[in-house]
């Protein structure tokens, strides 16, 4: 048994109170960042408008007998969705219905024993509520409010409603996901993810940690506007600056990269298996036509190929030389060519699924998936904390809430309501 010479290290936003008025991806992931840091975290939903990510068929395993975990309730399913899980660990969960005035005029009042209010809504969603910055000084001058619109509060396209897809292609992104022209690939377009929601919450999380250190350091709070347009464009700088340098519209690049050749994703031996090859330095080229050569995969010219002969030239020729490595790939493991080529000092990885990445050593001793024992699910892996810090570990400590799971919490000893309010707000469903 490991023992600890030094006491835990304490989590830096453990004096933080959050509420978390996100839905979907982006607000929940962003609340979630500051969770694992320790913040408390306080989601607010409600049967009357439930968050999408507790919504539909669960996808969990079938148990025993062809029955599902909810065994037939789907009343049950909105607390076994996996999507929701990972974005809402670390916190609490409290439903108000905020279709009642009764529910916006409690979700104030938690809003005055808070430090932070976080929302993924479109503009002026917030002020409806009274739970905009402009309302919410008034009864706590010091409060933040990190808000998340899709286009900005301002600016002519305010008022549109989008999801990530639509600001993917907005910003610009989609029409550089795909191979590069002379592939001869249609154009991939789309991310099978929620590429821009991600960069969205990281985003507000960051700022919500600025204006925390900045109300510490002088006692002002702050509005942070943290647009889904604006930072998933702000990762496009470069073809950007290609594009006012040069005149032309930049095209998908596939997996080229201006500084490295050869630079590619191989196939190998087996259905649908790849690894991925990179070469900067003419060291590591030279390694890599070495090992081939030493396979005798009747590739011993290569280093001596006047089309590889730096790294200019391989990169004009790149398309050759492809065809070159993949021929020697082609018949081995996706681990065969990695371990060879790691030997020799040269960046090269097997192309993971998602079963190889739940397997793969490194990944589980950095903790990039976690274990969780969900009440409903059992054990139940998650993704870590994204980030590694010394002196302030983040953590993920327990299970995405139940529905409503910590009313009597919020409502009783945060808000000081007695039992018989609580149960007269439930029957009129506004703690609902």
């Amino acid at each position: 048994m490991m023992v600890r010479s030094s006491p835990m290290p304490l989590p830096p936003l453990r004096n933080v109170r959050v509420v978390d008025l996100g839905s979907a991806w982006a607000g929940p992931m962003a609340g979630h960042l500051l969770a694992d840091m320790g913040a408390e975290v306080i989601k607010i939903e409600s049967r009357a408008r439930m968050d999408g990510m507790r919504l539909g068929r669960p996808m969990i395993p079938i148990e025993n007998h062809g029955e599902d975990l909810a065994g037939g309730d789907r009343g049950l399913w909105p607390e076994l969705q996996p999507v929701f899980h990972g974005l809402n660990r670390n916190k609490l969960s409290v439903t108000l219905n905020l279709r009642t005035e009764a529910g916006r005029g409690i979700l104030q009042r938690l809003a005055s024993v808070s430090d932070v209010v976080l929302a993924n809504f479109s503009p002026g969603v917030l002020e409806r509520l009274g739970m905009d910055h402009a309302s919410l000084t008034a009864i706590k001058p010091d409060i933040i409010v990190a808000s998340m619109p899709a286009f900005g509060d301002t600016g002519p396209l305010r008022d549109m409603v989008a999801y990530a897809p639509i600001i993917q292609a907005m910003s610009g992104m989609m029409s550089l996901v795909g191979y590069a022209p002379e592939e001869g690939e249609p154009l991939v377009g789309e991310l099978q993810a929620a590429w821009s929601d991600t960069v969205a919450a990281l985003c507000a999380a960051l700022g919500v940690a600025a204006a925390l250190r900045h109300r510490n350091r002088t006692g002002q709070g702050q509005y942070v506007e943290a647009a889904h347009l604006e930072g998933t464009a702000a990762l496009l700088g470069v073809p950007m600056l290609e594009y006012q340098m040069t005149g032309e519209i930049p095209v998908p690049p596939g997996n080229d990269d201006p500084e490295f050749a050869p630079h590619n994703n191989y196939p190998c031996a087996g259905e649908d298996t790849w690894v991925a090859i990179a070469a900067r330095t003419e060291e590591e080229w030279q390694a890599i036509a070495g090992v081939i050569e030493s396979d005798g995969a009747g590739c011993s010219a290569l280093a001596a190929d006047a089309r590889f002969a730096d790294k200019s030239s391989r990169w004009r020729n790149r398309r050759d030389l492809d065809k070159r490595i993949a021929a020697w790939t082609s018949s081995l493991s996706p681990q065969q060519v990695a371990e060879r080529l790691q030997t020799a000092g040269v960046a090269a990885m097997p192309v993971m699924n998602i079963a190889d990445q739940f397997a793969d050593p490194h990944l589980n001793a950095r903790e990039t998936y976690v274990e969780i024992d969900h009440p409903h699910v059992g054990a139940e892996m998650v993704y870590g904390v994204p980030w590694r810090f010394s002196d302030t570990p983040g953590s993920v400590r327990v299970p995405a809430p139940l529905l409503g799971q910590h009313n009597g919490y919020v409502l009783q000893q945060l808000l000081g309501m007695d039992e018989t309010r609580i149960e007269v707000l439930v029957t009129q469903q506004v703690v609902y």
